[in-house]
């Protein structure tokens, strides 16, 4: 029997007010959902993140044995061998979702949503995930955003962008200095190394913020999205 297609990800979607130009695909962190991200999110700002013309979309990953957590099932994008920036990367996970998500934009380009109008990011592993994702294979998107997130020293990112000719998407990262699960210095790492491979990246540095997320970063960020994927004045015919 062939592999059958992987089902599509299941998702929780924030509707556009105003005719649909653009879309933002969030993912979440490691063990969350899309509607847990976005439940989050909704908390802090006292409502939905939602734009006039931009589609904001949630997906959530497909539940498989995760490896820091001796191996029990978690809504994690992808594998690791241990949290930390200093080992290998599970490239083989990281990959094949590379592929379910890669799906994901090409049913908002099947909308009539061109690729340069699509925004991706996420929280901690979502922003690690996001950066494969477009840096590896999308370097056409709108940009990335990456909130408390990083890529191991010898990530498959930097080995793409050694050798890489084309223009690339503009990274917002976001990162607290009180993190204890993703060290302030792995993100500015990151940050440093992503630059000097000609990335044009943004650090915002939040002093005692700890793994999660704050008003004022969302607030940033959201200015940040309307900046790379501004309202289309309306179409002459």
């Amino acid at each position: 029997v062939g592999m059958a297609a992987p089902a599509a990800l299941q998702r929780s979607v924030v509707f556009p007010a105003g005719r649909h130009t653009a879309s933002l695909i969030f993912l979440h962190g490691s063990g969350d959902t899309g509607q847990g991200a976005r439940t989050w999110i909704k908390q802090i700002l006292n409502q939905d993140m939602a734009f006039q013309h931009i589609k904001v979309i949630y997906p959530t990953a497909p539940a498989r044995p995760y490896t820091p957590m001796k191996g029990a099932f978690s809504t994690v994008w992808f594998d690791r061998y241990k949290i930390s920036n200093d080992c290998p990367e599970h490239i083989e996970s990281i990959d094949s979702m590379c592929q379910g998500l890669t799906d994901l934009i090409n049913d908002e380009i099947k909308n009539g949503i061109a690729k340069n109008r699509i925004l991706i990011g996420g929280f901690s592993m979502g922003g690690g995930m996001a950066m494969h994702l477009a840096y590896r294979f999308h370097q056409d998107l709108a940009g990335v955003f990456a909130l408390s997130s990083f890529l191991n020293k010898d990530s498959a990112v930097y080995q793409a962008l050694k050798i890489n000719e084309s223009a690339l998407p503009e990274l917002f990262q976001c990162h607290g200095t009180a993190d204890e699960l993703v060290l302030y210095s792995w993100g500015e790492e990151t940050n440093k190394m992503l630059i000097s491979l000609g990335v044009s990246a943004s650090l915002h540095t939040f002093p005692n913020l700890h793994h999660e997320l704050s008003r004022t970063e969302i607030e940033k960020l959201k200015t940040w999205i309307v900046k790379k994927l501004p309202v289309e004045s309306a179409e002459t015919n």
